[in-house]
């Protein structure tokens, strides 16, 4: 999962109102994501795309996260992205979900940012749990082509693939997780041990058969990305169709 990276900018010294992004660019698709606010990253068919879709997405994400946004800047317009790294995709990222990580995500965490990361997790946990609640009993629009999955396979889904997302942490999780709130809280719950068994050194340790283990940030970085972007698809599939004209 993780690849080749170009560094743009050193972290420390941000430049004054910009927002930190990075790029994760393939042949057919491009993230941008937030830095500094996991979860908050948008596709496009292009680099431009990408930026124009993760800005238009700020006011969003700031609601989804309520109270662990504080500190949150939205730019007023593209130039306001300050973008520190530019990311080689791979077919993950042309199929269309993240799948590069960043090299800020191996910074070291200290206790109070190891505290907002998991809050914003928790924030994005909650975004999704109040979408699927709220669309209950709600049929969801398809795609032209009858696309789509239902309300309790997109909830499933996400579940099942934060189960996976434990094994780049070491963990695993017993029993398969179905679309019920309880398997939700159990995972969650394990999900927040591995984290904090998990180190914070930053860097990456190999797994025992030598695949790479994803850092805390990472780890934070695609769960709330994957919970937030099912959550929006809710939300947008359950919006009544407007009638036709009679």
């Amino acid at each position: 999962m993780f690849g080749a990276a170009v560094t743009m900018g050193a972290l420390a010294t941000p430049r004054a109102e910009t927002t930190p992004v990075y790029l994760e660019v393939g042949k057919k698709r491009a993230f941008a994501g937030a830095l500094e606010w996991p979860g908050w990253s948008r596709s496009a068919r292009d680099e431009r795309g990408a930026l124009e879709a993760f800005l238009a997405y700020g006011p969003r994400y700031r609601a989804a996260l309520g109270r662990a946004g504080g500190g949150l800047i939205i730019p007023a317009d593209v130039g306001a992205l300050d973008v520190r790294e530019r990311l080689d995709g791979n077919p993950t990222t042309d199929f269309g979900a993240p799948g590069i990580a960043p090299a800020a995500d191996s910074r070291p965490l200290g206790t109070s940012e190891l505290e907002r990361q998991l809050g914003i997790l928790e924030a994005c946990w909650r975004a999704f749990d109040r979408a699927a609640q709220r669309a209950r009993g709600a049929p969801l629009a398809t795609g032209p082509r009858g696309g789509g999955r239902e309300l309790d396979g997109i909830v499933r889904h996400v579940l099942e693939a934060d189960a996976g997302y434990l094994g780049a942490l070491g963990w695993r999780f017993e029993g398969g997780p179905g679309a019920a709130p309880a398997d939700a809280r159990r995972l969650r719950r394990t999900i927040i041990e591995a984290i904090a068994a998990a180190p914070r050194s930053g860097a990456p340790r190999s797994g025992p058969r030598g695949g790479k283990r994803w850092t805390i940030r990472y780890f934070v970085r695609r769960s709330a990305w994957h919970a937030l972007d099912h959550a929006w698809e809710i939300e947008d599939r359950a919006k009544p169709r407007p009638r036709d004209p009679a």
